[in-house]
């Protein structure tokens, strides 16, 4: 196992008007301090901001390490996988490898969640075994891979018993940034197959069940009182964005289409935009319910068990976060004018749902703004002004996708600001937030 050290002092305090080059994160009395947990010459990055990236004593952080940037990831282009010990200068620990990764969202390393995994914890992570994607589960004791699953993993039910999977042949072709190259899409030519869709796999014996496929999805009614982007008798039909309830009886999935563009290359396609209906759905694909019918949700986070956080588009008040009641038409705002940019969203632990973790896309100034919102009062705590330079665009943008540690003391994010390349970056927000631990 490879294990490196890192030194690192909180960052030091700068003026604004002092920004300059590559080099911009507003430091002051105002912001929580933030410090780099990696470093260079090599890239981290994490998983995807809704999945358990710390463990359960909040000293591990799971990220990723590269050692290129700027171009879309080949069928040979490996990288590693590993934590970071925040108890030991924040050593850098070596897990494995994979050659099934994006930029937007790894490999899907995660923490298996569960009573099962408290005291023996073990990890996740995609990858690719000849002409198919695959699942690697490590134990963290014996730093052992203990199976490997016949299919890749997207999300993990609460109890850690099963995962949800997706084609990620066809994602890496519908949706550059978010699925796996090395093997083609044997349906590319088909607009909805009926053959590949969304399956439940389970994580002890690797048996996988097709839930919904693509032609499936693609077939149900779509609103009558709805002006799409796409047709979708004449676009490409995929799925993205899965997420099981707290109580693991519902998931929550992205229902997406676009018409292909003339111009079919892949950075044509990571520009176009897509329509996109949510739909929840029982833990064995049955009951579904269309969320959000009107063509442009975003980012979600299940809130509890029966209600969604999301950011969409709905008549009553346009582009904005709503909280929708799942197996109903009820829906309300959720942050008044406050809360109006899309980001990636999360609640914060042990604060009873009064907390938002959210992040933005670069502003005019190519400025992100990660941030904190508390529901009760309304209010909008910043907690970093983050510079992601110009050349970190489209598939190869670096969001922050911020998620907090499992106290809601900490967060950690991505971030470009310090010209070192994307690196993973630890800020201290207990002093924000009263957690009810």
């Amino acid at each position: 196992m490879l294990r490196r050290q890192f030194c690192a002092s909180t960052a030091a305090t700068i003026s604004l008007a002092s920004f300059t080059g590559d080099t911009l994160a507003r430091v002051s009395s105002e912001l929580p301090p933030i410090r780099a947990i990696t470093r260079g010459p090599k890239y981290h990055w994490r998983g995807y901001y809704d999945k358990d990236l710390f463990d359960t004593n909040d000293r591990y952080v799971l990220a990723n390490e590269v050692d290129f940037e700027g171009r879309s990831p080949e069928p040979n282009d490996k990288i590693s996988v590993g934590m970071i010990d925040l108890h030991q200068q924040d050593e850098w620990m070596e897990l494995g490898t994979t050659t099934a990764w994006n930029w937007q969202q790894g490999c899907m390393l995660q923490w298996i969640p569960g009573d099962d995994y408290r005291e023996k914890q073990h990890v996740l992570w995609n990858d690719r075994e000849g002409d198919r994607f695959v699942c690697r589960i490590l134990d963290i004791e014996s730093r052992r891979i203990v199976r490997t699953l016949p299919a890749p993993i997207y999300c993990v039910e609460p109890n850690g018993q099963w995962g949800l999977s997706i084609d990620f042949r066809r994602l890496n072709d519908c949706r550059p940034g978010y699925g796996y190259a090395g093997i083609p899409d044997p349906y590319a030519q088909d607009l909805a197959p009926e053959k590949t869709g969304l399956s439940r796999v389970d994580l002890r014996t690797g048996d996988s069940q097709l839930l919904l496929s693509y032609a499936q999805i693609a077939a149900i009614e779509y609103a009558s009182d709805v002006k799409l982007q796409f047709d979708p008798k004449k676009s490409k039909h995929w799925f993205n964005h899965l997420l099981v309830a707290p109580d693991g009886k519902r998931f929550l999935f992205l229902h997406r289409w676009r018409e292909t563009p003339e111009d079919s290359s892949r950075e044509k396609i990571a520009s176009t935009g897509f329509s996109t209906r949510m739909f929840t759905a029982n833990a064995d694909g049955s009951s579904l319910h269309i969320v959000d019918p009107y063509g442009k949700t975003s980012h979600f986070v299940w809130r509890d068990s029966n209600s969604i956080c999301a950011w969409a588009w709905h008549p009553s008040h346009r582009d904005r976060f709503y909280l929708y009641e799942d197996q109903s038409n009820r829906v309300s705002v959720v942050g008044a004018d406050t809360m109006t940019q899309n980001g990636h969203n999360t609640y914060l632990p042990f604060t009873n749902n009064d907390w938002i973790l959210n992040d933005t896309y670069p502003d005019k100034g190519r400025i992100q703004h990660p941030y904190l919102y508390q529901v009760s009062t309304n209010r909008k705590v910043p907690i970093a002004d983050l510079l992601s330079p110009d050349r970190y665009r489209a598939e190869y943008r670096c969001d922050n996708h911020p998620s907090s540690s499992r106290s809601g003391r900490q967060v950690v994010l991505d971030s470009t600001h310090d010209g070192k390349g994307r690196q993973v970056y630890l800020i201290d927000v207990s002093k924000i937030v009263d957690t009810d631990r």
